[in-house]
């Protein structure tokens, strides 16, 4: 019997593999076995993470079948290994039927950055201030939550990073009085950590999309976490805390009822009322710039304050529910009096739009409000003065009135750093131009994955030009600037696309040779290199006979690629082609117990047929045709459809015509070269070449091309058309 994911057939795999195929089509079953079994196929093939490496058939009926999908036009590509469909056999009285469906895609991801990044490298989302410690915590869009202290006689206020996000965080709270932390990500999770000692205890992979905000109840201590999904999901904090790798289930509970993605979220500290989207009274800010008073009971607005020129982003009321903060995208941080909304005051004005505010509230009236912005700096700004401030009532609600910013400088900034704005890859599809916010321009290597040279203030678009090279290597990656590093992404797709001679790529072989290689292949084995189960043994014979007598055996192991290593702290992130992560480590931890076997778990098989089975994929091929020049006066030969690596130089095309095209009388040129000595092969070959470049032409749109030139570089940038290349070639005139 066959059995899939727990499922008996009512036949055997023989039995239905030798059936013939008779539709296409989806067709009825006739048994209520038969039903309940497609169902069960169909449910397996929903919540299979890998479907293909469970059930894969290899019979020549189920190549025969593949043959006839494509030709109905279902499968697009048979032979792309990227994305393939699977094609489920299934006996339904004496017709097969098929249930087709799409495997996932994943991708392996990694950042170009240094060993500690100590300062945001992008906006910050999100503030959390601990009183008691002075420590104040920022989620930032580079995907690190970073510590700070907040007393401004120490000179370095950095403190420490918890990195295992991979994308924007976009919420963070403190729980139990400041020993936990919980944070929200678009890379779709919530994440637990020690707040103290700075590590991620359990992650939370509940929500499906975006986890856009987190709620609150310090009372009962529950947090509440929504998202892009609509959901809305609550987490006992306690239970959180105790999860091991033994206990390790968590049960949670789900509010429904969103019928729109969900960006803001607020609950009472009692736990028992929830507020999602914007709506005993509850605040909201809107993109009109006004903020509105809700009353729950009522289930009406009871106040609208205008406040901001535009969208307002960012709120924070006092302890007694008297004043709210606000800020947006105007830039204005106003404080509020919610019983007297003619009263308000311009406390101060960011240098760019506001994300996140977070009161000081270590007295009251607060002393003070956390400001982040789109910018990668955090300012503190006093409100010590603002109570005198507002009561001399100098100020009214009318929005067209100029007003004062009560502060004109922070009281404290945590400086942030530069975030890459803009890049460019060049020809080479090694070397990356990038320019970030101080208009500084890097030199970044994609291969080593790291940077190369810092360039400074210089011209962005002329550094471009001067580093052009008519090379042309196909794409084999992606970049992304989401975080403000570079993010590079190797997709199953065109990973392996790009090859390259080792002379090129600046490599230098033990041998001698100029062997070709696979960029995507290499990258991958560098990035794996500390994966016990990429090693290769490589014991020499008398090595072991001696160290075997001495009781000693210590074979010697290869690592990596044997060209380069990548930086050890490099991240390397395995993800879903949409986006979502399945696991992140740190290249030197993939050694590990626990990583490796998170790693034979995660690793998909593209990646393991490269890293661990030294399987490289097979070189690319481009056809095209070789015909004499119309200046040659050549008659036109048979059009012959040619095929040859599209690495080939044309130099070996120019000898290939002189050898076996032109037909000179090589051996009597060769002879009288050589001062009448027979020469050897290699010298016979190196004489041929010389002679080939002294005597051929060889022309594409009838421009004469350079011998150095490969064969992909004169179809992308010479030929420029559909079709296959046409090469044209003539004798040198003399």
């Amino acid at each position: 019997m066959h059995t899939l994911a727990g499922v008996s057939a009512p036949w055997t795999r023989d039995q239905w593999c030798r059936m013939p195929f008779k539709s296409e089509r989806k067709e009825t079953p006739q048994t209520q076995e038969e039903v309940g079994y497609v169902k069960a196929v169909l449910n397996w093939m929903k919540n299979s993470l890998n479907p293909v490496s469970a059930f894969q058939p290899q019979h020549s009926c189920f190549r025969r079948i593949r043959v006839r999908i494509q030709a109905a036009g279902i499968l697009e590509d048979e032979g792309s290994p990227a994305g393939v469909l699977v094609v489920v056999l299934v006996l339904a009285g004496a017709t097969l039927f098929l249930v087709i469906w799409k495997r996932d895609l994943y991708q392996v991801s990694y950042v170009i950055r240094d060993e500690v990044e100590k300062y945001n490298r992008n906006g910050v989302n999100a503030l959390q201030l601990d009183p008691t410690l002075n420590r104040l915590f920022t989620a930032g869009r580079d995907s690190i939550i970073r510590i700070w202290s907040v007393n401004q006689h120490k000179q370095d206020p950095y403190i420490a990073s918890m990195e295992h996000h991979t994308d924007w965080v976009n919420d963070i709270v403190l729980c139990c009085n400041g020993k936990t932390l919980i944070s929200a990500s678009s890379d779709t999770t919530v994440k637990v950590w020690n707040a103290h000692k700075g590590f991620c205890m359990s992650t939370l992979r509940t929500h499906k999309d975006y986890v856009k905000a987190l709620a609150y109840a310090k009372d009962k201590e529950v947090v509440a976490s929504a998202g892009l999904d609509r959901q809305i999901f609550l987490w006992d904090v306690n239970t959180l805390t105790a999860l091991t790798a033994s206990n390790n289930t968590v049960t949670t509970s789900s509010l429904s009822g969103n019928k729109d993605s969900i960006y803001s979220l607020a609950m009472n500290q009692m736990g028992t009322v929830i507020v999602s989207g914007s709506t005993e009274k509850c605040l909201s800010g809107s993109s009109d710039g006004t903020i509105r008073l809700w009353s729950l009971g009522q289930q009406r607005c009871i106040a609208t304050y205008r406040v901001h020129d535009e969208g307002v982003w960012a709120l924070q009321v006092n302890e007694a529910f008297t004043h709210v903060y606000s800020g947006g995208r105007d830039r204005k941080i106003y404080c509020t009096d919610l019983r007297n909304p003619d009263i308000r005051v311009l406390i101060c004005e960011e240098k760019a739009s506001v994300l996140k505010m977070e009161l000081d509230r270590s007295a009251d009236p607060p002393p003070a409000i956390w400001v982040s912005t789109t910018k990668s700096s955090v300012n503190k700004w006093s409100l010590k003065g603002i109570h005198n401030f507002r009561a001399s009532g100098e100020y009214d609600n009318d929005c067209s009135a100029p007003l004062t910013p009560l502060c004109t400088q922070p009281e404290q900034v945590i400086k942030g750093g530069a975030s890459i704005i803009q890049c460019h890859i060049l020809n080479d599809k090694r070397h990356i131009l990038t320019k970030d916010t101080n208009n500084n321009v890097a030199y970044w290597d994609v291969l080593k994955a790291c940077k190369g040279e810092d360039l400074g203030k210089i011209e962005f678009d002329e550094e471009i030009k001067k580093r052009f090279k008519m090379v042309y290597v196909p794409n084999w990656f992606s970049v992304d600037l989401k975080t403000g590093m570079l993010t590079i992404t190797l997709d199953e797709s065109d990973c392996f696309a790009a090859w390259v001679s080792a002379k090129d790529a600046g490599f230098s072989s033990p041998d001698g040779s100029d062997p070709k290689l696979n960029l995507g292949g290499l990258l991958l084995q560098a990035l794996l290199e500390y994966w016990p189960r990429t090693h290769i043994n490589q014991a020499d014979e008398e090595e072991n006979e001696i160290n075997h007598v001495n009781g000693e055996q210590e074979p010697r192991i290869q690592k990596g690629n044997g060209y380069f290593q990548v930086p050890p702290h490099t991240p390397v992130i395995f993800g879903e082609a949409g986006g979502r992560t399945l696991f992140r480590l740190l290249c030197r931890d993939s050694g590990g117990e626990t990583e490796s076997m998170l790693l034979n778990e995660t690793v998909p098989q593209w990646v393991i047929d490269i890293t661990v089975d030294k399987n490289m994929p097979k070189f690319n091929k481009i056809p095209f045709y070789l015909q004499p020049h119309s200046s040659s006066g050549a008659k036109t030969l048979k059009k012959d459809r040619l095929s040859a690596s599209d690495m080939l130089q044309v130099r070996k095309v120019m000898e290939h015509v002189y050898e076996k095209i032109i037909n000179l009388d090589n051996e009597s040129q060769i002879t009288s070269a050589s001062n009448n000595e027979k020469p050897g092969e290699q010298e016979k070959e190196e004489d041929i070449a010389v002679l080939a470049e002294e005597k051929i032409e060889l022309l594409c749109q009838d421009q004469v091309l350079d011998p150095n030139m490969d064969l992909r570089t004169v179809k992308h940038f010479i030929w420029k058309s559909g079709g296959d290349l046409t090469l044209h070639y003539r004798q040198k005139s003399t």
